[in-house]
Order: structure tokens, then C-alpha cells, then sequence
């Protein structure tokens, strides 16, 4: 099923998570339903706050679904270790249309639990340890926003502002 994906502005998007503790087959049909809505909106991450749910989850595939072992899930995730910089522009399902230069660390280290509850270690370089960083970024109730320059970020509240008055937000 695919779920709407929650615009900047909903308090969700803006509140830490809280852990998962039950793996169940509520949990399977949740990330499949990620993976999915996540497809649908043609991102490479997709954090349970992004559909309205304060967990600690988030779907990840910077193969865009060209490759099923491309498919990562990690729940209860947490940056282990981090180092080197990399500055690129990034984007958001939850600020459609808007987009800005970010630094992140060039390698990251994340500890998590997969769907069934197993926890595992995975280093990612590049695309993938942006995505890592930016979707535990959600489950932390911090947008991509945060990491621009105040006068950017201004500058994207103000036009989202305008878009809400005009009902387009």
C-alpha cells in the first residue's frame, strides 16, 4: 500500500521517534509498504515520520529498486562512526521541489536492526552514507533544512509559507 508522503509543516516530521520493539508481521507489511511508497515518490530513502509515524524505521535504496539486494532496512539506527566530508545537494519527499548544498560525512558506520530484529553494522560511502545520515535525521526529528544556511533556510520557509496561503502546500 502506498502511503501519502507528510509535507514539511507536520509536527511529526519535527518529533524524535520512539524505538521499535516489536518485530511482527505489522512491522513486515510496514516496510514493504515503505519500500513501495517509497518507490512511488521516486526516493532513495524513506523515514516512518515521512508517513506520519513517530518510529524508529527507515527504508533505504540508492539503487532506485534496480537491484533487490540494493534494499536496506534499518530500525532503531544509530551512527556508530563518521568521517570525511562530502558537500552535495540534497532533497527531501517531505519539501518537494526544494533543495540545497549539505555537508555529511563521506563514510558512515550505522548500527541497526533489520525487519526480523537482528542487528547488523553496515559502512556506507557517498550516496548511501548521505542517505544513512538524512533518514536518522528524521527518526531525530531534524530536516535537511537544519544543516543550510539560515538566510536559505528562511528563504525556503517563506516560499512554503506562500504555497500554504495558496493552497498548493
Amino acid at each position: 500500500m502506498i502511503h501519502p508522503i507528510v509535507k514539511y509543516g507536520d509536527p511529526v516530521l519535527e518529533t524524535p521517534t520512539k524505538p521499535v520493539d516489536k518485530f511482527d508481521e505489522e512491522l513486515q507489511t510496514l516496510v514493504a509498504d515503505m519500500f513501495e511508497s517509497m518507490y512511488a515518490a521516486q526516493g532513495v530513502g524513506l523515514a516512518a515520520p515521512q508517513i506520519g509515524l513517530g518510529r524508529r524505521l527507515a527504508v533505504i535504496d540508492v539503487t532506485n529498486g534496480k537491484n533487490p539486494e540494493g534494499k536496506i532496512v534499518c530500525v532503531n539506527p544509530e551512527i556508530i562512526h563518521a568521517e570525511g566530508e562530502q558537500r552535495e545537494e540534497e532533497g527531501c519527499l517531505s519539501l518537494p521541489g526544494f533543495r540545497g548544498h549539505v555537508a555529511r560525512p563521506l563514510y558512515v558506520t550505522v548500527r541497526a536492526q533489520d525487519a526480523a530484529g537482528k542487528e547488523f553494522e553496515m559502512r556506507g560511502e557517498g550516496l548511501l552514507a548521505r542517505a544513512f545520515c538524512h533518514e536518522i535525521d528524521h527518526l531525530n526529528g531534524v530536516l535537511f533544512i537544519t544543516h543550510l544556511s539560515m538566510l536559505k533556510r528562511d528563504m525556503i520557509k517563506r516560499k512554503i509559507r506562500k504555497l500554504k496561503k495558496a493552497g498548493e502546500w
